[in-house]
């Protein structure tokens, strides 16, 4: 069931709009189809704390926001355990993690942390004790436009968090408005007397969640809905899912929506006011806000669980204030060695560098700041079974 180089069979199936042989030649040596260099330093971070090599299946489930990072992260893991068969649902974050809490899967993806009744409820998956968030996935959400036809997709327009809040309100309609031609003083002339449509996700999203909390708490008198993940109103276009909304995006001049930024390609991408610049999403970028963030958090870290308070109203030169953090979620104890052995195994390497590299390759992650992934994989190596 199980070939020797299973990294093979699994790139079939890892991100969409990637073909394999461009896969292959970023994870594997191009030319002899052999691990290269940064999945070699993962096999030796790994296996240097846990040998065991282990075989049979192992399945998690959760946010969709994950899915291109775990795949990729997938083939990596494979090449240290050639003997396993791993599966990610991409179900979405809520119904990975109630799925999780039924004791069917090893771990969930979720884009929110545990609510009191689900840490509660996690003691009968646990045995006693309660489940922990990881975070292991952080991506930019950009606020995307399209006005190519105008030459002003690679320009980086600049807005304000009341820009935008006033744009996805319908209090500024026009790519012309005086307040986008202040702002944008060197593209003012070239900014077309066109109708703004804004484009939102129309199904319950996480993205849609981390753009509103960025919002209300940046532009709280433009944006006085509480952050959810449905979007409020029906101004512009609703499309169900990130790539529906960039196609949307794409198929029509004037529009402008949020993404993850890593399906963003050929897009304008808004640069958005932070202080007294204006910053543009990149993974380095947004990297800065998750330290940033991190270091802040007075309860990181607290009965095992990492939940970053992000600091969306950053002030500070040079961060992007608009990321999406996803965790994995996990137990302290499980009812067999296997299991916890996997697990503490796939948390590790997730979080080892070259494990974040491969997330930054293929997915357009930022990196799990160093300091903060120090304190987060002692934990990790506390993952245990039951005693019979």
């Amino acid at each position: 069931m199980h070939s020797a180089q299973p990294w093979r069979r699994i790139l079939r199936t890892v991100l969409a709009g990637t073909s394999a042989s461009v896969l292959l030649c970023g994870l594997a040596a191009c030319g002899d189809n052999t691990p290269s260099p940064s999945l070699t330093q993962s096999s030796a971070q790994v296996q240097g704390s846990y040998t065991e090599k282990l075989s049979g299946e192992f399945a998690a489930a959760g946010a969709s926001s994950q899915k291109s990072a775990v795949d990729a992260l997938i083939v990596g893991y494979s090449a240290l355990q050639p003997n396993i068969a791993m599966s990610y649902d991409p179900s979405g974050s809520g119904a990975g993690v109630n799925t999780f809490l039924t004791g069917a899967v090893a771990w969930a993806g979720s884009d929110a942390s545990l609510s009191d009744e689900q840490i509660q409820s996690s003691q009968a998956v646990c045995l006693g004790s309660t489940a922990f968030e990881i975070p292991v996935y952080v991506s930019p959400i950009a606020v995307v436009y399209n006005l190519s036809d105008y030459g002003l997709n690679e320009s980086s327009v600049h807005m304000s968090p009341s820009t935008i809040a006033k744009i996805f309100t319908g209090k500024i309609t026009s790519w012309d408005d005086p307040q986008l031609k202040k702002e944008n003083p060197d593209i003012a002339d070239k900014l077309p007397s066109l109708e703004i449509t804004p484009v939102w996700r129309s199904d319950k999203s996480g993205t849609t969640k981390t753009f509103q909390t960025y919002l209300h708490h940046t532009a709280p008198n433009d944006w006085t809905s509480e952050p959810s993940e449905t979007w409020p109103n029906s101004l512009g276009q609703g499309a169900k899912g990130t790539p529906a909304v960039t196609m949307t995006i794409g198929q029509a001049q004037g529009t402008l929506g949020y993404a993850d930024f890593a399906q963003v390609s050929g897009l304008g991408t808004v640069a958005v006011g932070v202080g007294s610049d204006y910053v543009a999403p990149s993974p380095e970028a947004t990297a800065k806000l998750i330290d940033e963030s991190a270091a802040s958090s007075d309860s990181l870290g607290t009965d095992g669980r990492f939940v970053i308070d992000v600091n969306y109203a950053t002030q500070e030169s040079g961060v992007y204030p608009i990321a999406l953090v996803s965790y994995d979620i996990a137990c302290p104890v499980y009812k067999d060695a296997r299991t916890a052995t996997y697990t503490k195994q796939w948390l590790s390497y997730a979080l080892s560098d070259a494990g974040q590299k491969i997330s930054q390759d293929n997915a357009g992650s930022a990196p799990i700041p160093q300091s903060l992934r120090e304190k987060m994989l002692p934990v990790i190596d506390t993952i245990t079974a039951a005693k019979n």
